[in-house]
């Protein structure tokens, strides 16, 4: 029986350069869909599926993620002080318990493998997860938790996969698969952002993985192949592997939203804020309103 998935890597030490002027005081995984920053959604799928160790890989001008998963006393006492018990929950109930978090630093941006390969010491010889806060889901189960049920039965490297129109295989590492039966798929062989006239398949890897630790392995030849220049590709760690761990893909069934892009996170805020109930009827209203102020333009 597969050894339990405890442990989660949160890679999180980019510079997010696409959200500029934002990102340059801010990380990119503290921007806010509706109401919570993206790591919040990122952390969520990681308990649903059971983790119970986060260990975030960070960098310079991060230090506004280890302040939100802490407590904030003064916030706090001032909630209590005030009887503002459902902000109180709101800021505190999803808090995890003290020693569950750790924080590494990357020390360069050389690329996702090299983020992964800098929380070795800390994985150990256990089986991981990799979470990535851009990548937002929405759907009835959480994807790391079907992902955690699959490797239960399967063991190996799980990775969530999700259909991409065939233009778009340029933007993802796209799998080669061995087999296919809807929701399950094994996988044989991967390519870091093909050409669409040569990705063999339009079956892209989402930003949730669960690996086994031999990967790091794979990641110190890399790092040490690249003397610290080239960026360490996190794929082709994997693909290395698939001769001797059993790969599989889980489809992901639902909607994703690319939020390192800001058409993806724009596209997050209205379909999450259509998903809460008091909110829904004035987001719908203002779409009304927009669309129809702009008619010309959207014809």
């Amino acid at each position: 029986m597969p050894k339990p998935i405890k442990k989660a890597i949160f890679p999180v030490g980019g510079l997010g350069t696409r959200f500029l002027p934002a990102t340059k005081s801010m990380p990119k995984e503290m921007l806010t869909v509706v109401d919570k920053p993206l790591i919040h959604y990122a952390f969520d799928q990681a308990r649903a599926a059971g983790i119970e160790e986060f260990i975030f890989v960070t960098g310079r001008n991060k230090s506004a993620i280890e302040d939100y998963f802490d407590c904030a006393y003064e916030l706090e006492e001032t909630l209590k002080a005030r009887d503002k018990k459902e902000l109180l929950a709101r800021a505190t109930e999803w808090v995890p318990p003290a020693g569950s978090i750790v924080y590494t630093r990357q020390m360069e941006p050389l690329g996702l493998g090299h983020a992964v390969w800098c929380a070795r010491h800390i994985i150990g010889d256990e089986p991981f997860a990799v979470l990535l806060a851009d990548e937002l889901f929405l759907s009835e189960r959480p994807l790391l938790q079907e992902m955690a049920e699959i490797y239960a039965e399967k063991g190996g490297n799980v990775l969530g996969v999700a259909d991409v129109a065939r233009e778009h295989t340029s933007n993802y590492g796209i799998i080669d698969p061995e087999s296919d039966n809807g929701k399950i798929i094994k996988i044989k062989g991967m390519v870091e952002k093909p050409h669409p006239s040569k990705a063999p398949s339009n079956i892209s890897i989402t930003g949730q993985y669960i690996l086994q630790p031999e990967i790091f392995g794979h990641l110190d030849e890399a790092v040490k192949r690249g003397h610290g220049k080239a960026e360490i590709q996190l794929t082709n760690a994997i693909a290395a592997m698939l001769k001797t761990i059993p790969t599989h893909g889980v489809r992901f069934t639902g909607r994703r939203y690319d939020c390192g892009s800001r058409s993806g996170f724009l596209q997050a805020n209205i379909a999450f804020a259509l998903e809460v109930p008091e909110m829904r009827a004035d987001a719908l209203a203002m779409m009304r309103r927009f669309l129809s102020d702009n008619d010309d333009e959207a014809m």
